[in-house]
């Protein structure tokens, strides 16, 4: 997301392509965006290409707005182009409150000048280079201060800047476009403003989240499953657990393998910043902990209301109770299905890992949120041979 709202900062002719980029719900929300705003996008296979040079609308449309959480990084890249932004407050997963206050306080720093009234966002004002003190280390606020940063005029320095992989990814992408941004991956960013970016191509990395929903699909199965094209460093902190939990984990090269039998019980785990355990794979993991032996506790730092699967996963007989974010999993010897409802993105994937393990058949509406961040999630599960379709209203897709 961050990376395709960059693209507004490339006023030349020059064509973007960004290749590798998954055909998501979200992806395709924030391609309406851009094009909503004037920019030009094609699909060619897996790439995208851009043309940005014809963007001079700074309202990004109410409806996509409210589509997703991403959209808000959309302010600093206009903010940084046309010197005035307008959005509406965004959307995205109900799973707790995720103010914007550290965007808004950091673009402040930069000289904007912004305005909340009546459910929207004014910003205006010519950015210029400052220091900007986080609060936390928001990955989102982060990658936005960077986007408005990379054509502001001086030099920029965040610092308790999120450390995560995605800043390294975007720091990447701006620097091939003609950025200087320097020290991704560390508590200090440093960016060099330039009057405008350029075209060029870029690869977008692994999803490391998705590729760790897959493992630990086949951990909660007892099966074995392989994931390729990953960078494994960034999946440290789930290998660690799972190895913990007893699975086998095997890493060769840019592939990951994990077996597994019935899993130990985890005593602690806690979600934090990267390199910490990332709190969007809490949710799976703790589907895949219902069904471990003995008592897990798993207390969630980042996100206060990211145990909205529990109650659904309770209807599938999972035992676990929630006190404040501290979730205490008392592993069953078998789930079973049920009828259950998707309420975010990664309570989605929760549903579907519980799903592939239950006795019976499992029903999981609400599939729109998990197809924001899942790329034909029941195509890639038959091929490990799980029995799963996709229903079109009254309607089964085929099952190949």
């Amino acid at each position: 997301m961050p990376v395709l709202a960059a693209s507004l900062l490339n006023k030349t002719g020059e064509q973007i392509r960004l290749q590798k980029v998954p055909s998501l719900y979200d992806v395709r929300a924030m391609i309406s965006i851009l094009t909503g705003l004037g920019a030009r996008v094609e699909r060619d296979g897996e790439d995208l290409l851009l043309q940005t040079e014809n963007v001079d609308c700074y309202h990004v449309p109410d409806a996509l707005m409210r589509e997703m959480r991403s959209s808000i990084f959309l302010m600093g890249p206009l903010l940084g182009r046309l010197g005035r932004a307008r959005l509406c407050y965004p959307g995205g997963c109900a799973i707790g409150k995720r103010p914007i206050n550290l965007h808004l306080d950091g673009l402040r720093a930069l000289g904007a000048v912004i305005e909340e009234k009546d459910g929207y966002i004014e910003a205006q004002g010519r950015l210029r280079g400052g220091v900007v003190n986080l609060a936390y280390p928001s990955v989102g606020a982060t990658e936005n201060l960077i986007l408005a940063a990379a054509t502001a005029p001086g030099e920029t320095i965040i610092r308790n800047a999120a450390c995560e992989p995605e800043i390294v990814d975007l720091q990447k992408f701006l620097n091939i476009l003609g950025a200087e941004v320097k020290g991704a991956g560390t508590p200090e960013i440093r960016i060099k403003g330039v009057p405008s970016l350029h075209g060029g191509s870029f690869s977008v990395f692994p999803d490391r989240i998705v590729a760790g929903t897959y493992l630990l699909a086949g951990a909660i199965t007892g099966g074995c499953v392989t994931v390729e094209e990953v960078i494994p460093e960034h999946l440290e902190a789930l290998l660690r657990l799972l190895d913990r939990a007893g699975a086998s984990v095997k890493v060769e090269g840019s592939s990951v393998t994990v077996s597994a039998g019935r899993l130990k019980a985890l005593p602690r785990v806690e979600t934090n910043p990267y390199p910490g355990f990332p709190t969007d794979l809490q949710p799976p993991l703790v589907a895949c902990l219902t069904l471990a032996n003995g008592s897990s506790t798993v207390i969630e730092h980042v996100f206060k209301g990211r145990f909205h699967h529990v109650a659904e996963l309770r209807k599938m007989g999972a035992r676990i109770t929630v006190h404040g974010n501290r979730a205490v999993i008392s592993g069953v010897p078998a789930l079973k299905g049920a009828v259950v409802t998707a309420t975010d993105l990664r309570a989605g994937a929760a549903l579907v890992l519980a799903a592939l393990a239950a006795r019976g058949e499992s029903q999981i509406l609400g599939v729109r949120h998990i197809e924001r961040g899942y790329e034909r999630l029941p195509e890639a599960l038959r091929s490990l041979g799980a029995r799963i379709y996709r229903v079109e209203g009254m309607e089964k897709e085929a099952i190949p």
